[in-house]
């Protein structure tokens, strides 16, 4: 049997992928490249946004349409989030949820021996539930691994429909973690990200700490790098930070939500701190990690509901103030199902567009000068894609994208460079001698 795997949304939404394909292939499945012919089509949804929802209907219909006798399954946060929408999918013959993944290879297996000819099995969400164990050893990067930790989000965000497609905060028990952290060492694993939904919420339900968790992960033998996720900076405390960088193995390089740079807009996202009290949480974080070593990289959402010029103007000043070293941009995106979609002063498409293209040029410039002032320094980079049989790209431990010429070295190694001059997408760097 041959299954492929299409994946939307998040680095959560891939790492679950590979565990699913996993999954599949411990149980006699061959996984095979979207392009390939299937007995199995599975869609992992991102409910996000409407436009995640279109893209995963309309490549179940394609599947469907082209592997008529093939089984299709739509799993993920859209069928969590809007079970009744989903399940009226008639090109989905198995409809699962983002809980209880491991349930999938029966649900398909009982529409492949024709015991039932659909199979709709999305389970609520409830308080109480424990994280469900999905942990893998390959990853499509082969260079470094992702570990999840957490899932579900308590926060209520005006503009997410996130709490309501993963549910409550639930944390990986920490044995559980360690183990697959032994694990994938042996696989040959450097770098190991931790990822969630909530990752600052970590340990919360059970009475540990995401700064615990990081201090014992950086303890596994063969872990040279570890990498966080998303953090919300109002969850961080100064003894959080004092002990994250008493860390040496703790890449320097944080991803601080942001979502807006203007205070009203933030108040209005239901958004729990100010400019003020994000500069002051970077500010100690440069303090703790050292200015030239820390780097920072955000997301910012435009065109949100009353964001007026003004407003855009302020988060625009503040964001380029805060010389992020990666801006992801996007236009605010109406979600149903979310406070902020019966908003008044919705904001037109084309003016939603407009600013995005705007700041997305902002940031770029920052990114540049970011980039520039790195120049001449040392670094170590973990090796990724080979371009040729010596040429790498690669990143720091700032996260900074990288292209060396590496001779005698393969993917994973980790060497020293001399930064060079940035090219509008990385920066060229030479091996030191």
């Amino acid at each position: 049997m041959r299954v492929t795997f299409y994946t939307l949304g998040c680095k959560v939404n891939q790492t679950e992928t590979g565990a699913l394909a996993q999954l599949f292939e411990e149980n006699g499945y061959t996984v095979v490249a979207n392009d390939e012919t299937a007995d199995v089509y599975v869609v992992n949804s991102c409910t996000v946004t409407n436009f995640g929802d279109q893209k995963s209907r309309k490549w179940l219909r394609r599947a469907k349409r082209e592997n008529p006798g093939a089984v299709t399954v739509l799993t993920g946060c859209y069928p969590q989030a809007f079970p009744e929408e989903a399940a009226a999918i008639a090109e989905a013959d198995v409809v699962t949820g983002s809980g209880n993944r491991r349930a999938i290879l029966a649900d398909v297996q009982r529409v492949l021996d024709g015991s039932e000819q659909r199979v709709v099995d999305i389970r609520p969400h409830q308080k109480g539930e424990r994280f469900e164990e999905l942990p893998m050893d390959k990853f499509a990067e082969h260079t470094r691994a992702f570990v999840k930790v957490e899932d579900g989000c308590n926060r209520q965000c005006a503009y997410c429909v996130i709490p309501r497609a993963r549910g409550p905060v639930r944390s990986r028990d920490e044995a559980s973690i360690l183990e697959e952290l032994h694990r994938l060492v042996q696989a040959g694993y450097k770098e190991v990200v931790l990822t969630a939904i909530s990752l600052p919420s970590y340990g919360t339900d059970c009475g540990t700490s995401l700064v615990e968790l990081v201090e014992k992960a950086a303890a596994v033998p063969g872990v040279e790098r570890l990498r966080l996720g998303s953090l919300d900076p109002d969850m961080l405390r100064d003894e959080d930070i004092r002990r994250l960088a008493a860390v040496p193995k703790l890449c320097p390089q944080f991803h601080l939500s942001l979502q807006s740079g203007c205070d009203k807009t933030l108040r209005a996202m239901r958004r729990p701190y100010t400019t003020a009290q994000y500069a002051a949480i970077a500010g100690k974080l440069r303090d703790a990690f050292g200015a030239e070593n820390v780097s920072f990289t955000t997301d910012v959402i435009v065109g949100f509901p009353g964001e007026t010029e003004e407003d855009f103007a302020a988060s625009m000043a503040f964001v380029t103030g805060q010389r992020f070293l990666k801006v992801h941009v996007f236009p605010y995106s109406r979600r149903e199902g979310t406070p902020a979609y019966d908003f008044p002063h919705q904001i037109p498409e084309h003016e939603k567009e407009d600013r995005s293209r705007r700041m997305t040029a902002a940031v770029e410039q920052v990114r540049a000068t970011v980039a520039a002032d790195m120049e001449g320094h040392t670094a170590q980079v973990l090796l990724e894609t080979p371009l040729s049989a010596t040429l790498f790209t690669g990143y720091t431990r700032q996260y900074l994208p990288v292209l060396v010429d590496a001779p005698g070295h393969r993917s994973g190694d980790i060497v020293t460079v001399t930064l060079g001059a940035w090219d509008g997408k990385r920066t060229r760097a030479a091996i030191c001698p």
